[in-house]
């Protein structure tokens, strides 16, 4: 018998996460706004590196926002996007494993 590991809320909470992240272009947008010089990247900075129209790049945003991983602040025309440290966090926490 075992007492250690996640319950089942937190495995449907992380499904919810990694369903987010489980697409290359998402994982790239994540990794784009978190290494980005100011902390954060406005929508339009990554139609480039993507390769993806503004809308497709949109809708990468808007499920890692979903998903609490990225905030968004709009600001006149434009949308800019900061990483959620917290939520990263929050995962580490639910996944850590104990060295034997």
């Amino acid at each position: 018998m075992t007492d250690a590991g996640i319950d089942e809320s937190q495995a449907d909470e992380l499904a919810e996460l990694f369903r987010a992240l489980a697409d290359p272009a998402r994982i790239r947008v994540l990794s784009l706004v978190a290494n980005a010089t100011a902390g954060e990247l406005c929508a339009c900075d990554l139609t480039g590196p993507l390769d993806r129209a503004q809308p497709t790049v949109s809708h990468h945003l808007a499920i890692l926002v979903d998903a609490g991983l990225l905030t968004r602040e709009k600001r006149g025309r434009w949308a800019w996007y900061r990483l959620v440290p917290q939520r990263l966090d929050q995962i580490r926490a639910l996944l850590a494993v104990p060295q034997r």
